[in-house]
Protein backbone atom coordinates (compact mmCIF):
# COMPACT_ATOMS: atom_id res chain seq x y z
CA UNK A 1 0.00 0.00 0.00
CA UNK A 2 1.48 3.06 -1.30
CA UNK A 3 1.54 6.28 1.63
CA UNK A 4 0.61 9.78 0.25
CA UNK A 5 3.52 11.98 1.26
CA UNK A 6 1.09 13.70 3.65
CA UNK A 7 0.59 10.68 6.13
CA UNK A 8 2.01 9.62 9.26
CA UNK A 9 2.09 5.42 10.12
CA UNK A 10 0.46 4.84 13.28
CA UNK A 11 3.40 3.73 14.64
CA UNK A 12 5.51 6.44 13.78
CA UNK A 13 2.93 8.73 15.02
CA UNK A 14 2.19 6.64 18.69
CA UNK A 15 6.12 7.16 18.59
CA UNK A 16 5.67 10.97 18.54
CA UNK A 17 2.69 11.26 20.89
CA UNK A 18 5.10 9.71 23.76
CA UNK A 19 8.36 12.60 23.12
CA UNK A 20 8.48 15.38 25.15
CA UNK A 21 7.23 17.74 22.34
CA UNK A 22 4.68 15.62 21.02
CA UNK A 23 2.98 16.72 17.85
CA UNK A 24 -1.00 18.46 18.85
CA UNK A 25 -3.71 15.36 17.79
CA UNK A 26 -6.90 16.62 15.81
CA UNK A 27 -10.01 14.12 15.76
CA UNK A 28 -11.80 15.72 12.60
CA UNK A 29 -14.96 13.47 13.20
CA UNK A 30 -17.92 13.92 14.51
CA UNK A 31 -19.21 13.88 17.37
CA UNK A 32 -21.34 10.13 16.98
CA UNK A 33 -17.85 8.77 15.98
CA UNK A 34 -16.26 10.29 18.85
CA UNK A 35 -18.72 8.68 21.43
CA UNK A 36 -17.56 5.44 19.67
CA UNK A 37 -13.81 5.26 19.99
CA UNK A 38 -11.33 7.91 20.49
CA UNK A 39 -8.06 8.62 21.35
CA UNK A 40 -7.76 10.26 24.74
CA UNK A 41 -4.48 12.17 23.65
CA UNK A 42 -7.07 14.18 20.49
CA UNK A 43 -8.13 17.36 20.52
CA UNK A 44 -12.02 17.05 19.32
CA UNK A 45 -11.93 19.88 16.26
CA UNK A 46 -15.11 18.17 13.78
CA UNK A 47 -14.19 19.11 10.18
CA UNK A 48 -16.90 21.37 9.50
CA UNK A 49 -15.25 23.45 12.51
CA UNK A 50 -12.09 23.03 11.36
CA UNK A 51 -12.08 27.14 9.48
CA UNK A 52 -14.04 28.55 12.45
CA UNK A 53 -11.32 27.16 14.81
CA UNK A 54 -8.01 28.27 13.05
CA UNK A 55 -7.22 30.84 15.51
CA UNK A 56 -6.75 28.35 18.04
CA UNK A 57 -5.32 25.85 15.78
CA UNK A 58 -2.60 28.34 15.05
CA UNK A 59 -1.36 28.47 18.61
CA UNK A 60 -0.29 24.99 18.03
CA UNK A 61 1.43 25.11 14.94
CA UNK A 62 5.34 25.36 16.27
CA UNK A 63 4.59 22.02 17.71
CA UNK A 64 3.38 20.03 14.52
CA UNK A 65 -0.34 18.52 13.55
CA UNK A 66 -1.14 15.39 12.88
CA UNK A 67 -5.40 15.55 11.79
CA UNK A 68 -7.38 11.58 12.68
CA UNK A 69 -10.73 10.47 11.23
CA UNK A 70 -12.35 7.08 10.20
CA UNK A 71 -9.84 5.34 7.20
CA UNK A 72 -7.70 8.94 6.77
CA UNK A 73 -9.55 10.29 3.78
CA UNK A 74 -11.07 13.48 5.59
CA UNK A 75 -8.13 13.76 7.27
CA UNK A 76 -6.59 14.34 4.50
CA UNK A 77 -8.70 17.43 3.47
CA UNK A 78 -8.61 18.64 6.70
CA UNK A 79 -4.49 18.73 6.28
CA UNK A 80 -4.86 20.05 2.44
CA UNK A 81 -6.93 22.69 4.11
CA UNK A 82 -4.46 23.73 6.43
CA UNK A 83 -1.89 23.30 4.03
CA UNK A 84 -3.71 25.90 2.26
CA UNK A 85 -4.06 28.31 5.31
CA UNK A 86 -0.20 28.13 6.05
CA UNK A 87 0.18 25.37 8.21
CA UNK A 88 3.52 23.75 6.82
CA UNK A 89 4.12 20.59 9.45
CA UNK A 90 0.75 19.00 8.99
CA UNK A 91 -0.02 15.43 8.49
CA UNK A 92 -2.78 12.55 8.84
CA UNK A 93 -2.46 9.50 10.67
CA UNK A 94 -2.83 7.02 7.60
CA UNK A 95 -5.28 4.67 7.95
CA UNK A 96 -7.34 6.62 10.70
CA UNK A 97 -8.41 5.44 14.10
CA UNK A 98 -9.15 2.30 12.38
CA UNK A 99 -6.10 1.61 11.64
CA UNK A 100 -4.64 2.67 14.83
CA UNK A 101 -7.05 0.08 16.59
CA UNK A 102 -5.52 -2.24 14.59
CA UNK A 103 -1.69 -1.65 14.96
CA UNK A 104 -1.03 0.61 17.88
CA UNK A 105 -4.45 0.52 20.81
CA UNK A 106 -6.24 -2.52 20.36
CA UNK A 107 -8.62 -1.72 23.25
CA UNK A 108 -10.48 0.93 20.91
CA UNK A 109 -13.33 -0.13 19.47
CA UNK A 110 -13.14 -0.65 15.20
CA UNK A 111 -16.46 0.31 13.71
Amino acid sequence: MSQHPWEIEPSALADGLKTEDPPLLIDCRSDEELAIARVEAALHVPMADVRSRLPELEEHSDRGIVVMCHHGVRSLQVVAFLREAGFEDVLSAAGGIDRWSLEVDGTIPRY
